[in-house]
């Protein structure tokens, strides 16, 4: 099935392939075409990469004779770069979801190891997974959040109970998401994926052992979890710390997965701004997601078993049968853009230091990428809940078509907000005003006094010299440039009202000091009447502009393209590592938003067909 080529199986750090160097790129490329490659010499047609994880990435591929798994199936193919006991997780995960019979689980079809490269084959879930569909339409709608939540409850209820399994032991998925949950429309039928973060269950709900006989207690460890981390964005307080597994983590998993669907959100942890309460879902479902979400672990148990206990009772609840969903306009100016090129939306935001209330400076230094937020969640420990659901918002804004950039200050009477944010796609419109206004609510309810600006640019557009040795210069080609868009209309300058690229003094976040002959042609950049950001990335071999540039005056466009010219000319005398980056808006529009504590109560009509009438 694979040749041995695929024993140099490299991934480079999670991000855009846009942002890797020239070679990691290649390498990435070579080995994805080498997989799909081997698949359609095995007689797969359409295969094609599917997505990709800490430990593997996952392939789609079809074959008419598989008629049980109506021909279309998934491969798993482990990191061939991680730790050996980390890639042996694939065999564990193949073992244990092969155990599992349930229609809303997918069969795990086989299992093989050539050379060092593990490869798990099972059914493919048929359907989009809930974390892309909540990119595409935003919060979802509240009937559909209820037939969510009754088919997990109905997994979950599978798992926990000893008596469906060989070890006569509760299962713990482990990693209950929203990517992770793959919703067929054309049936309404969920899939619960991706298991391997799942292990058998040390504890049950009553938090007794589930060791079943005196020498299994004996052999048992209980001072160890056997628990995986799962994403730290959706998993309960237990697991984050290490406790021992118990199907109360999926119990968490649950709750954090269907709040952050009502709410359109990418975490659990807006719960205290963005309540359960506030999203529109039926009082009794709001009021158990708060406790299930709450900081208080008896209360989440007891939530968590009440929810159970009365699944009978959300089925009986009288429903809507047209979609109830609920959108506002953005409460900032969100300019719509047909749809044009590809963009790879990347957040890159600085001054973020001040939301942290503990921080392992070094720790963070040593991670040098414009896409930190985006992979690098370790980023938020040391945050409290309102600002890592946040930045987590903030974050999410990157999944959309969009350039621009953010200016968000936080005073003693409030949230002042200075935005230029571009969508290239009105089929996302509400979704990423949806998206926009969450970040908002949950900015008004951080109590600080700070800064943090934000820019949203296109990878595609960075541009990347390489040098061989870290004493040598960066030189660009010749070919090179440093792209800009031209407005339609030109736009006249009002100077009381421009923005500028230095007016909130150095970074103390960013760490690379551009030389004076650099920041002199920026000044000179500066003056000209346009909007956008330049930042400028320096590894030890590597160095990337990332731009988005838009020229407002067009009597200006030879002047302009001639300082960045000089910016590209002047790159030799870089000296250190790090990050720099500048951001102009088009002019002043800040908007002012009081501080809250959390949104105001709203609920699911009692019954919904007055409503409708």
């Amino acid at each position: 099935m694979t040749t041995k080529k695929l024993q140099h199986f490299y991934i480079a750090e999670e991000q855009s392939i846009y942002l890797l160097s020239h070679k990691d790129a290649t390498k990435l490329k070579q080995w994805v075409e080498l997989c799909q490659q081997q698949l359609k010499q095995l007689g797969y047609q359409q295969v094609a990469l599917l997505g990709k994880g800490a430990y593997g990435f996952v392939f789609s591929a079809s074959k008419s004779v598989l008629k049980q798994f109506h021909g279309n199936v998934v491969f798993k193919f482990s990191r061939i770069n991680l730790p050996q006991h980390v890639q042996d997780r694939l065999a564990e995960e193949a073992d244990l979801q092969g155990q599992l019979h349930h229609p809303k689980i997918p069969k795990v079809i086989d299992y093989q190891k050539i050379k060092r490269q593990s490869i798990l084959q099972m059914a493919r879930a048929p359907g989009i997974d809930l974390e892309k569909l909540s990119h595409r339409i935003g919060p979802l709608p509240i009937e559909l959040i209820i037939s969510i939540a009754l088919q997990l409850a109905d997994i979950l209820m599978y798992l926990r109970n000893p008596k469906n399994h060989v070890q006569q032991k509760p299962i713990v998925h482990g990693d209950i998401k929203p990517s992770n949950i793959v919703y067929d429309e054309a049936t309404g039928e969920v899939q619960l994926i991706d298991w391997g973060s799942s292990v058998t269950a040390q504890l049950g709900v009553d938090k007794q052992s589930t060791s079943n006989n005196v020498m299994d207690l004996m052999s048992s460890d209980l001072q160890h979890s056997n628990a995986r981390l799962g994403d730290v964005y959706f998993i309960g307080p237990e697991q984050l710390n290490g406790g021992l597994s118990s199907p109360r983590f999926d119990e968490q998993g649950l709750a954090a997965t269907l709040y952050a669907l009502a709410s359109g959100q990418s975490c659990r942890y807006g719960v205290k701004v963005i309540t359960p309460n506030s999203l529109g879902l039926p009082k009794m479902l709001a009021q158990v997601l708060t406790a299930m979400l709450s900081d208080d672990e008896q209360q989440r148990e007891q939530a968590g078993d009440y929810f159970f206990n009365n699944v009978h009772s959300l089925r009986q609840l009288v429903l809507s049968k047209t979609p109830t969903q609920h959108l506002s306009p953005a409460k900032i100016p969100v300019w719509i853009k047909p749809k044009g090129e590809e963009i790879d939306t990347v957040v890159y935001g600085s001054r973020k230091s001040f939301l942290r209330e503990s921080s392992d400076k070094e720790h963070l230094t040593d991670v040098d990428d414009a896409q930190l937020d985006k992979y690098y969640k370790n980023y938020l420990m040391g945050m409290g809940d309102n600002e890592k659901a946040f930045i987590a918002a903030l974050s999410r804004l990157g999944n959309f078509p969009v350039v621009g950039g953010l200016a968000i200050r936080w005073e003693k009477d409030g949230v002042y907000i200075d935005s230029n944010l571009s969508l290239f796609d009105p089929s996302l419109k509400d979704s990423f005003e949806s998206a926009v206004n969450n970040m908002i609510s949950l900015a008004q309810g951080i109590f600080r006094i700070g800064v943090i600006k934000s820019c949203l640019f296109n990878a595609r557009n960075t541009l990347h010299v390489e040098r061989k040795k870290r004493d040598q210069p960066f030189i660009a080609h010749e070919d090179q440039f440093i792209p800009f868009d031209v407005s339609d209309v030109p736009e006249l300058d009002d100077e009381t009202r421009l923005h500028s690229y230095f007016e909130d003094g150095k970074d103390p976040d960013e760490y690379l000091y551009l030389p004076d002959v650099m920041m002199a042609v920026l000044a000179r950049l500066n003056l000209i009447h346009h909007t956008g950001c330049i930042i400028f990335e320096v590894l030890p071999n590597h160095l990337k502009i990332h731009s988005y540039l838009r020229l407002l005056n067009h009597e200006k466009q030879a002047e302009f393209s001639q300082c960045l010219e000089e910016l590209l000319a002047l790159l030799p005398t870089i000296s250190g590592l790090g990050i720099s980056g500048f951001m102009k808006f088009p002019y002043k529009d800040t908007r002012f938003f009081e501080h809250i504590s959390s949104l105001p109560e709203r609920y699911y009509p009692k019954n919904p067909k007055v409503v409708e009438v």
